[in-house]
């Protein structure tokens, strides 16, 4: 089992790679999160408004295959204790898995997926999320998110208002909120300047993840002979 420090490390990279998935999903994916499905929901709400099928289906795709992500996490986890364990590196690599198939459908696409293309890149992309949410919350830190932090914002925020001795309380969830910009921003950039290799940072980071928590997980117990 991974140390609680070393789990905290791991969530911000994790917060990074959501911040840039989602600044590729909304700019070249249909325009709905891969991650913050409160914000998709209400795009869905104004689609069904609008009777706009776009709008409708993408955000649709979005929140379904978030959906499917979370659950197949659930699974794969299992009855396991909190805390970052093999079992979680081992569902953490099916959200690497699949975000290789995102890299790989935005290269062939040459890093700009039409109407047919960009829907299953984005369902792709949702369910990782999902995945990721879900692997976040077996970790068992407290109030710990990597995809959507509307609630990591406000704890932030009162403990600023509240004192300083109270935001030393949720330092890790101000590193979070950071990476998730930073990660925006860099996907932002890649966008502009190194389009092809947008999702690819993202899925680097989560490979990192992986082969972190891989190594952090491993017996290390000897047998004599």
């Amino acid at each position: 089992m991974a140390s609680a420090r070393a789990v905290s490390y791991l969530l911000v990279v994790l917060s990074a790679a959501a911040g840039c998935l989602d600044a590729v999903a909304v700019t070249r994916l249909g325009g709905p999160f891969a991650s913050v499905i409160t914000g998709n929901l209400v795009l869905f709400g104004r689609g069904l408004a609008t009777a706009d099928s776009e709008t409708i289906a993408d955000t649709a795709t979005a929140i379904g295959g978030y959906g499917l992500g979370v659950a197949a996490a659930t699974l794969g986890l299992g009855g396991s204790s909190a805390g970052w364990s093999r079992r979680t590196s081992l569902v953490a690599g099916f959200e690497l898995v699949l975000l290789i198939g995102v890299v790989t459908g935005w290269l062939i696409t040459g890093s700009h997926p039409g109407r047919v293309t960009a829907p299953p890149l984005l369902g792709l992309a949702a369910a990782a999320m999902g995945i990721q949410s879900a692997v976040t919350i077996s970790t068992g830190v407290r109030g710990a998110s990597t995809t959507y932090l509307t609630g990591t914002l406000t704890r932030v925020l009162r403990a600023l208002v509240r004192g300083p001795h109270r935001f030393a309380a949720s330092a890790g969830g101000a590193s979070r909120l950071v990476a998730l910009l930073a990660g925006a921003a860099a996907g932002g950039l890649l966008l502009r300047f190194a389009p092809l290799w947008a999702p690819v940072l993202a899925t680097a980071l989560v490979a990192t993840v992986f082969v972190a928590g891989a190594v952090l997980t491993r017996p290390t117990g000897h047998h004599s002979s």
